[in-house]
């Protein structure tokens, strides 16, 4: 794989699913880990079980807090950062019909929680982030597609592709790199409830859902967070760097651009 030794990586959203697979990942790799999230049990579970690969700092934080995420950068030793991935969001349905004052409240909170919280921290590191860094930003395969029920998930994906090709350009001066990885369907917590709710919908089984969704896609089978890492470490490497404002799918060819 690719030697991160010497180099640190911040990720947010590592206490589960997507981040915590990158987490190990690049630990595995030898790079020094600043790890973040909202649930402190879980990161620190995460904290303990990578503790003997290599170097880890962690923080629970909120990224919807401006003033907790300045706190945390102040609190920083200042150190370099090598590569940022935006990690962290939220995932779940919100159906056009039967909204209400509540439901436009979890609209506006999930564009907060999967778009505005990314720019937060991004522009709070901004002083860490070098010549050569990499900035890596977590889309989905619904940021190039349109899907029924999921308006504000899917809306929020289409906005972090956005952010990234703008940020490239922002940043490119800089000889900062911004990309996006947009994964497929994957086996965590979250995409699952999205596939009971889907299956609901549609009046389906999970399991004939989960079977309509894996024929759509050219290798049928359920991606793992593991199927991700090396996109991720490619990005991150000097290998990428000539990529910037890229948004790749990683999705066994369900989406194909």
């Amino acid at each position: 794989m690719i030697d991160y030794r010497g180099k640190r990586v911040l990720i947010s959203g590592a206490a589960s699913g997507i981040g915590k697979g990158l987490a190990r990942a690049f630990a595995e790799q030898g790079a020094t880990l600043e790890l973040l999230d909202r649930n402190a049990a879980a990161l620190a579970a995460v904290v303990e079980e990578l503790a003997a690969l290599t170097g880890i700092r962690s923080q629970a934080l909120d990224l919807g807090d401006s003033a907790a995420i300045a706190d945390f950068t102040t609190l920083r030793d200042g150190a370099p950062l090598d590569v940022l991935i935006n990690n962290a969001g939220v995932e779940y349905a919100t159906p056009l019909e039967g909204g209400n004052a509540e439901s436009d409240q979890r609209w506006q909170a999930l564009l907060d929680n999967n778009v505005a919280s990314m720019l937060r921290l991004t522009r709070a590191l901004l002083p860490q982030l070098h010549a050569g860094s990499s900035v890596i930003n977590q889309a989905s395969i619904w940021g190039l597609k349109g899907v029924p029920g999921f308006s504000a998930y899917v809306a929020s994906k289409h906005a972090v592709i956005g952010l990234t090709r703008s940020l490239a350009w922002e940043l490119g001066p800089r000889r900062i790199r911004v990309n996006a990885v947009c994964p497929g369907w994957i086996a965590t917590d979250a995409a699952m409830r999205s596939l009971q709710v889907m299956a609901a919908a549609n009046g389906r089984s999970e399991s004939d859902e989960l079977a309509q969704i894996l024929a759509a896609q050219a290798v049928p089978e359920l991606l793992t967070p593991a199927d991700l890492a090396g996109t991720f470490l490619f990005l991150g490497s000097p290998l990428a760097s000539a990529l910037t404002g890229q948004s790749l799918s990683v999705s066994h060819g369900e989406v194909m651009h």
